[in-house]
């Protein structure tokens, strides 16, 4: 019985270790999203600032590839 309960409790130990690593990444993940989220708020702004300056618009079909 009392080699059954140590087992147990070091499997409680594995899992508890395991948890706290999982808890870590997913942290550092939400780190990583919010970062990226910023930056594309910020990429955004940049892209509607030419439009609400009243830049002109461009048409890509119009533009000669790069291989002529």
């Amino acid at each position: 019985m009392e080699d059954r309960i140590i087992e147990l409790e070091t499997k409680l130990c594995f899992v508890d270790d395991l948890l706290e690593q999982l808890n870590r990444t997913v942290w550092r993940q939400q780190e990583q999203i919010d970062q990226l989220q910023a930056q594309i708020r910020v990429l955004y702004r940049q892209m509607q600032a030419p439009a609400a300056a009243g830049a002109e618009k461009r048409d890509l079909r119009d533009e000669i590839p790069p291989h002529y």
